[in-house]
């Protein structure tokens, strides 16, 4: 069973092909209650994409943890490098 199409005004930019570009501009809403709407819009989706993103599990831990072995042991790799045993002196 094929989906129903949707309707021109309800689609997204990404999703309206160039011939249908003028009667999906003519659906827009100009007027400036409807010009903040959609940059309102886009702020919402840009931090509920970026911002707001999902709390951290044992992965995020996990790596923090690696990374902070990672920058002591080289933040005291000359001074362990000083400590080791010579053959030579």
């Amino acid at each position: 069973m094929a989906d129903r199409p949707v309707p021109v005004k309800d689609m997204r930019l990404l999703d309206v092909k160039v011939e249908q570009l003028p009667a999906w501009l003519a659906t827009r809403d100009y007027t400036p209650a409807g010009i903040v709407t959609g940059v309102r819009g886009g702020y919402d989706r840009f931090v509920k994409k970026y911002i707001d993103v999902r709390k951290p599990g044992i992965g995020g831990l996990a790596m923090m943890l690696t990374a902070y072995v990672v920058l002591s042991y080289v933040w005291t790799f000359d001074h362990i490098k000083h400590d080791r045993w010579r053959k030579y002196h």
